[in-house]
């Protein structure tokens, strides 16, 4: 009597070995032709119509239904690598641009970004002083458990002194978008503004009271992630009075020294004069908004070489804004 068990066994390797077999010929085809495109071509095609590669390109990529992957890393991992090749790219989840190294100046370059992170507001699209979106890192202050962005909106850097100018960043109007007013060498403007959107990036100037650009004044400005204008990248905010008092009583000295040695790394910035829109203090004062308001002022928080402190200032002031995660 015929095994069957054995002669169906002996079926299914044969079924198994012909299919290894023509799993290897296939194998072997591709990388041949792979192979020879190489060496009498110079250029390689990979595409969904089966045409030949353009004689222009190393490497031809056609799809209408598919794209091409390139690297996904926060700044923190690219400024990791160690010896970048001249025009690497990547796309930078922490900027959210695509991104290219530039040997010849030691940089990173930008092609373009989405930046969901800052959006629009009141119609007006977010202005970037420097051109690229300000790098959202978190730093931790671990004394009050608060989450704070590692540098000032605008700044490229993280402070390497407490008069590092690339830490300086822009200089904003108390309650007013990122219309591109903030940049320190915008133009200056005397007419005041009816609404929460101007709708130009001038620095508006204003010599008597109430010393604000928006009249009749907004005092609902800035008020959480979701406030009016809020500056800052979603999920992001204006810290509140009682927050920047909780940062300083953290620190070792109270001063602008004190500052600097902080987990925040805070520089001493200056500030843009409400009268003329001219730069005052810079590299001497640190003047940061808090969301806080007090009758027609706002609360802001300062620190020079001899003291740190809360005050009230004029709302058409520029001083730099510092982003707490809510």
């Amino acid at each position: 009597m015929e095994n069957k068990n054995f002669k169906n066994s002996t079926i299914m390797k044969i079924k198994i070995n012909f299919q290894a077999k023509l799993l290897l010929i296939t194998l072997l085809t591709v990388s041949l032709q792979l192979l020879t495109s190489n060496v009498f071509s110079q250029n390689v095609g990979i595409n969904e119509s089966g045409s030949l590669p353009d004689n222009s390109a190393l490497l031809d990529l056609s799809s209408t239904e598919r794209g091409l992957l390139v690297p996904r890393m926060t700044t923190v991992e690219r400024d990791a690598i160690v010896n970048p090749a001249h025009s690497l790219l990547i796309f930078n989840t922490t900027t959210r641009c695509i991104e290219f190294y530039d040997q010849d100046n030691n940089e990173w370059g930008s092609l373009g970004c989405m930046n969901p992170a800052y959006p629009s507001s009141g119609g007006v699209d977010y202005v970037h002083c420097s051109g690229t979106p300000t790098a959202v890192v978190d730093v931790t202050n671990p004394t009050t458990g608060k989450t704070w962005m590692d540098r000032n909106l605008g700044a490229s850097q993280v402070a390497t002194a407490k008069d590092d100018a690339n830490s300086f960043g822009d200089l904003f109007q108390w309650g007013r978008f990122a219309d591109g007013h903030q940049c320190r060498t915008s133009n200056t403007t005397t007419t005041l503004s009816d609404s929460d959107m101007p709708g130009h990036s001038n620095f508006i100037t204003q010599g008597s009271s109430p010393y604000d650009w928006r009249v009749p004044q907004n005092n609902n400005l800035w008020q959480g992630v979701s406030g009016t204008n809020n500056p800052c990248p979603s999920g992001w905010r204006l810290p509140t009075q009682a927050e920047w008092e909780a940062e300083k009583g953290s620190w070792s000295s109270q001063n602008a020294a004190g500052a600097f040695a902080s987990p925040l790394k805070l520089p001493v910035a200056g500030n843009r004069y409400y009268s003329n829109g001219s730069l005052f203090n810079v590299g001497s004062f640190g003047n940061y908004w808090s969301s806080t308001v007090d009758g027609t002022l706002s609360r802001n928080f300062y620190f020079t070489s001899s003291n740190a402190n809360m005050d009230s200032n004029l709302r058409a002031n520029g001083f730099s804004v510092r982003c707490i995660k809510d």
